[in-house]
């Protein structure tokens, strides 16, 4: 009997051990996410310290820490005309990524929730369109462009991106409608609704915070396109990523300016990204598990 009261006190002695290593292993992996984390988002700090400097400070080495902030870079970069490339790429993104939502959408849901023949078909064919390099298109798009007399032309980028986005956001916004349950339509219209006051009402909530997701995603690529964008506009079509170039010059980077101008290119998308975040987690993960 004792020696089975010892092996009780035992166990019950050993027991609080498994929760301690739990925690410590879990603390371990914490850490080293947050490292993994702070790694990827040095670059980013290091170029919004950067868009501080002064050029000379920005040139150091080894890099300069401590130093006196200005706001000399972002009044160059302001003054050498970034305000209307940053039109040009609202316009483009804006657009696009409207006209990507309008011919996506019912495109998605007659994909998911309505069916129709060959359905796998049509879902190959919208990806196939990805497969193909851009840069093996260029040559034909700029013969096309040109002979219709819309190089440097906004327009001609809003088109493209729109085609550029659509598949992505077809192929994603399918995978959200799949998850909202084909009795709510039923159910709908048994209570008188029609197909469209069915999607309005019913659906579209439901598959908001993907719809979100969605966008912000086509937002991003369109926003951050160059290759079409250098290769089909000049002056007046230009956007944001080509301008950037221009501070690559024969007598070297302009480290500082450069960064300020990163900086104040990155804030739309930022601040697109923060006024959505409360939908775009959820919206993210809405169809990622059936």
């Amino acid at each position: 009997m004792s020696t089975a009261a010892t092996a009780r006190i035992d166990d019950t002695a050993a027991t609080p051990v498994r929760p301690t290593r739990r925690r410590a292993r879990d603390s371990v992996w914490a850490v080293l996410a947050w490292v993994i984390a702070l790694g990827f988002f040095f670059p980013v700090l290091w170029m919004v310290l950067t868009a501080f400097k002064e050029e000379g400070d920005a040139y150091t080495d080894p890099p300069k820490l401590f130093f006196t902030p200005t706001l000399q870079q972002f009044r160059d970069v302001l003054d050498s005309g970034i305000g209307t490339t940053l039109l040009n790429s609202v316009f483009a993104t804006g657009i696009s990524t409207l006209l990507v939502l309008l011919l996506g959408i019912p495109a998605a849901f007659a994909l998911s929730l309505r069916p129709v023949r060959k359905t796998r078909d049509a879902l190959f064919f919208f990806i196939s369109t990805k497969m193909l390099p851009v840069v093996a298109a260029i040559i034909p798009l700029y013969v096309i462009v040109g002979d219709i007399g819309m190089l440097d032309n906004i327009w001609t980028l809003v088109i493209l991106y729109t085609a550029m986005n659509l598949p992505i956001a077809v192929w994603m916004m399918r995978s959200f409608f799949l998850e909202v349950p084909g009795e709510l339509l039923e159910a709908a219209g048994m209570d008188g609704a029609g197909l469209w006051t069915s999607v309005r009402e019913v659906i579209l909530p439901l598959v908001s915070p993907g719809i979100a997701a969605t966008a912000l995603i086509c937002i991003i690529f369109s926003w951050n396109e160059f290759f079409f964008a250098v290769n089909l506009t000049a002056v007046q079509a230009q956007t944001v990523p080509v301008f950037l170039v221009g501070f690559i010059t024969g007598q070297g980077l302009y480290w500082a300016q450069l960064s300020a101008a990163a900086v104040l290119t990155a804030l739309p998308v930022v601040l697109a990204g923060w006024i959505a975040q409360n939908k775009l987690v959820r919206g993210l993960s809405f169809g990622a598990i059936k």
